[in-house]
């Protein structure tokens, strides 16, 4: 599923950060992408850590979205700030709060994601809403998904 955001999205949430310099960086990177927030994302992910090859198919920002998933989704308090945050998306404290919270879990759980990167993800989730992020785009093709999906059945 690809999710991107208009020239009015990022100019919104653009004005929204003004004050948060590391979500400049990503909202730069979008700009130039057309709002592609998967191209942004390998892109700014390229920037910071160098170019990462992976087997064809593989897509880091698929990858990093199935490991946040792991993470966010059984977050209560990453859940109670997205809704907060959802309740008044015209707060910047909310907003760069996320961000915030995103890069503590992420590094809490070994995943090295720099504020401009956790911009990206958070302005995602937010576009696609928290319970579509945590249940639509969990992977269907995932081996241990489906030997669950079949031990149930049996």
């Amino acid at each position: 599923m690809e999710v991107q955001l208009s020239s009015d999205e990022i100019q919104a949430k653009q004005q929204l950060l003004q004050e948060y310099e590391p979500a400049q960086e990503a909202f730069a990177i979008l700009q130039k992408n057309q709002g592609r927030l998967d191209t942004s994302f390998d892109e700014l992910w390229e920037e910071k850590n160098g170019r990462q090859t992976f087997t064809q198919g593989k897509s880091l920002w698929k990858i990093m979205l199935g490991e946040l998933r792991k993470e966010l989704c059984g977050d209560d308090g990453f859940r109670g700030k997205v809704k907060e945050y959802t309740n008044n998306p015209g707060s910047a404290p909310l907003l760069t709060g996320l961000i915030v919270s995103l890069v503590g879990i992420a590094g809490a759980h070994g995943l090295p994601i720099d504020p401009a990167i956790a911009t990206i993800v958070v302005l995602y989730v937010v576009k696609i809403g928290l319970n579509t992020f945590c249940e639509y785009t969990e992977s269907e093709t995932d081996p241990k998904l489906a030997a669950g999906e079949e031990e149930k059945g049996k």
